[in-house]
């Protein structure tokens, strides 16, 4: 095995890992010598360890090692069928990656090797959440598999592309991440036009492109492609996803915009096409019914485990010609929202002073279950929590679309909402043990404060924002509060790797046993079934059942399509079809069949699913 810094590839597959040639002279596989390979073997033989691919040692049937490091006798390299040669591992070989700490089963997956020059083992960028991995000077460990067996297994268990999908949630580990998120966002916004040169250059970065250039969607005055067709060129066969992006209006599904998004944030794809919507982390994400879980599911894990690699790598080059870069200028708003969030504060330290004078004059009223001081104190975070939510939203409606910290935030490759809010408008209450920083000096926060203050800014308020810098008495708050959350980090990870493994060692032995029950190590039953169903976590999904709750009546104008309505079969067919309709039996028959049908599977369903419950996990996507 090997261990060293981990570094970032975007060009490497999910499934390959690149090898320091170093490491790859000095790490062997036990190659048995067959009448197939018997040429290549003394080839390798021959070049010796000095110099790479080559082989460290002989191993002979009768178990004499021979070792060609050190100016082996000529005599001594000679090979015959059933000899092992521990060669070099070359690219193509499979291979154990592994972070610790290992805590599921994608901690530890099968790789490809590639061997490239320089000391570091580098990883496509997708596969750093399952291993949470970054690239702060993290080390993985590689181990090298010593039989055809494991090799089999590796390659038919643990390679990462069938490691796509937990059975843990069944929904994806991996996700599009960082510049490739930001720039798919951008890329497949509505005014993204490609000329043919670019255009051209950016198709030969597809591998599964098939040579043929598509239709421009702008001919005149001269030809144009979208953003959106370069994508569609990248998504490979048969895929049908219905998606919102991350602006999308709640209320928009039910109005008349349904079908076509005025803001384009219903992502459609029929057929392996976008016709509609911007992608964001909705889509390309790690989330259940994202594009990658539906390629995976109806595509295979070889196709869907490519299909990472292509959009980065077109995503990628294309980001080469529009760029995205941030700066102090993303993080300045104009001068009218400036004051509108001075006056947010202002008015809100106005607030907490009334109240403190209530409580002063015996006018606060203690709400049901609390005592006086625990009233007081809720109100006054309420209030400060208020003025940090509503300073953040002034602080956001001032960004433009040209924002780049907003459209990192937008596609959901890095930074959130509060982040924009503590940039811009101010950083907010800081907490100690969930409650404002607590006295520790007699009856104040600090020497700084007068005795018995409860106002804001003694315990903990934090008005600047981080562009405009802290006040040495809000820089200890917020050290105070960063320190917390430090101890508390370090304790729980100490805390709940004991607990992983005291279930891990009362379970090891748990497994599925030939008959389908799930027993332990001396045959206690667990379970009749494995999960109480018997189906396999990685291939079910999240389904609705249409027809399950809806009452008769419903049921019927929804479903029963009724060919003797003559108005309503004008609006929707043609003449020549309308009389075809009218005049076969066959047709009427068929359409009497299909409801009785639809009637027969509401009456199963509702005995199967008798709760009426009507979203259900399932395998096989029945609306697909």
């Amino acid at each position: 095995s090997a261990r060293t810094v981990i570094t970032p590839d975007p060009n490497l597959r999910i499934d390959q890992v690149g090898v320091p040639r170093s490491v790859a002279q000095n790490l062997t596989f036990p190659e048995i010598v067959t009448p197939f390979n018997i040429d290549k073997m003394l080839d390798l033989v021959r070049r010796g360890n000095s110099q790479y691919p080559g082989a460290k040692y002989i191993v002979r049937d009768n178990g004499e090692r021979i070792d060609l490091r050190f100016h082996p006798k000529p005599s001594d390299l000679h090979l015959q069928c059933g000899y092992k040669v521990e060669r070099h591992i070359r690219d193509g070989d499979l291979v154990i990656f592994n972070r610790q700490p290992t805590l599921h089963k994608m901690s530890m997956m099968g790789h490809r090797v590639k061997v490239l020059p320089w000391s570091t083992f580098r990883m496509n960028l997708s596969v750093t959440s399952p291993y949470n991995a970054d690239f702060d000077g993290d080390e993985m460990n590689l181990h090298v598999p010593q039989s055809m067996e494991t090799r089999a297994e590796v390659e038919n268990i643990h390679v990462t592309p069938r490691q796509i999908i937990t059975p843990q949630s069944n929904k994806p580990v991996m996700g599009i991440v960082q510049d490739t998120l930001t720039a798919v966002r951008k890329m497949t916004k509505r005014d993204v036009f490609l000329e043919k040169e670019q255009m051209m250059n950016i198709l030969m970065h597809l591998p599964i492109w098939d040579g043929k250039m598509p239709y421009p969607s702008i001919l005149k005055p001269k030809p144009l492609w979208t953003g959106k067709q370069v994508f569609s060129l990248i998504i490979p066969g048969n895929v049908n996803v219905t998606r919102t992006h991350s602006t999308h209006p709640d209320d928009e599904d039910d109005g008349p915009y349904k079908w076509i998004s005025p803001g384009d944030t219903k992502v459609m794809v029929e057929h392996g096409e976008l016709i509609m919507g911007i992608l964001c982390k909705k889509t390309l994400g790690s989330s259940a019914g994202s594009l990658l879980h539906i390629c995976m599911l109806e595509l295979g894990h070889e196709v869907c485990g490519r299909f990472y690699g292509n959009i980065q790598t077109v995503v990628n080059n294309w980001l080469l010609l529009e760029g995205h870069s941030i700066g102090i200028g993303d993080t300045i708003a104009d001068p009218q929202t400036y004051t509108e969030i001075q006056r947010a504060i202002k008015k809100a330290k106005e607030d907490v002073i009334e109240v403190i004078q209530k409580a002063h004059n015996m006018e606060l009223e203690p709400t049901p279950g609390n005592t006086l001081r625990q009233t007081f104190e809720n109100q006054v975070n309420r209030i400060l929590n208020d003025a940090r939510d509503k300073t953040g939203g002034s602080a956001k409606k001032s960004l433009t679309e040209y924002n780049n910290l907003k459209a990192m935030v937008v596609s959901g490759s890095k930074g959130s909402n509060i982040n924009i809010s503590q940039v811009i408008a101010c950083v907010g209450q800081q907490n100690v043990e969930g409650k404002r920083i607590p006295f520790g000096f007699r009856k104040r926060t600090l020497p700084h404060f007068i005795k018995d203050d409860y106002g804001p800014e003694s315990r903990g308020f934090v008005e600047n924002s981080y562009l405009a810098g802290l006040t040495p008495s809000e820089f200890f708050f917020h050290a105070m509060g960063g320190r917390e959350g430090l101890i508390d980090t370090a304790v729980k990870t100490a805390e709940t790797g004991y607990i992983q493994r005291r279930l891990i060692k009362a379970m090891e032995s748990v497994m599925v046993n030939y008959d389908g029950t799930v027993r332990n190590s001396v045959g206690q039953l667990i379970q009749l079934r494995y999960g109480e169903d018997g189906l396999c976590g990685e291939t079910v999904e999240f389904q609705s059942l249409p027809t399950l709750k809806l009452s008769n009546r419903v049921f019927e104008k929804r479903f029963k399509f009724d060919p003797t309505n003559e108005r309503y079969l004008r609006r929707v067919f043609t003449e020549d079809i309308l009389r075809e309709l009218m005049g076969s039996g066959d047709v009427i028959s068929e359409l009497e069949k299909e409801w009785e049908q639809l009637v027969e599977d509401r009456e199963a369903l509702r005995k199967i699913f008798p709760t009426g419950e009507t979203s259900v996990v399932l395998p096989c996507n029945l609306q697909r």
